[in-house]
């Protein structure tokens, strides 16, 4: 059997993979396990509002990639049935977006995980909270990555 972080890991990185979203923003997996994610993502001039910073979608995208990654990680196909975010502070282009998904409970086929988003140094932009469902099957099936 996989370890359960490897396990996380890979599907991680299948999923990023099989996006087109995650690459065209650059997103990075910084490290990834069960029930948990950090992402990285720098601020592109084309991911600005037009007071200058980071569109809300943009950062509202981060959070919920981590969530995906956070509440897939036991390899059972898992989508967000509901997401709230509170914006806290904006960010500039150059920026480097830090979003942590922490699994906060599961039930059945429910979870909660809240997502936070920060600058590079540590700055709260937002707070992002997502519930999922599990639907079943496999996203990929359990050999690690290399």
């Amino acid at each position: 059997m996989t370890d359960p972080d490897q396990l996380a890991a890979s599907v991680a990185h299948a999923m990023l993979a099989r996006e087109g979203t995650g690459p065209a923003w650059g997103i990075e997996i910084v490290e990834a396990r069960e029930g948990y994610s950090r992402l990285r993502m720098t601020l592109r001039a084309d991911m600005l509002n037009g007071h200058g910073s980071a569109h809300g979608g943009m950062v509202f995208a981060l959070a919920d990639t981590a969530f995906a990654y956070a509440c897939n990680s036991r390899n059972v196909r898992t989508v967000g049935a509901q997401a709230t975010m509170v914006f806290l502070d904006g960010a500039k282009e150059g920026e480097v977006l830090i979003a942590e998904a922490e699994e906060a409970a599961v039930v059945g086929r429910s979870g909660v995980y809240n997502v936070s988003v920060k600058t590079e140094d540590g700055r709260a932009v937002a707070e992002f909270q997502g519930f999922s469902r599990t639907v079943g099957g496999a996203f990929i099936d359990e050999a690690p990555l290399p």
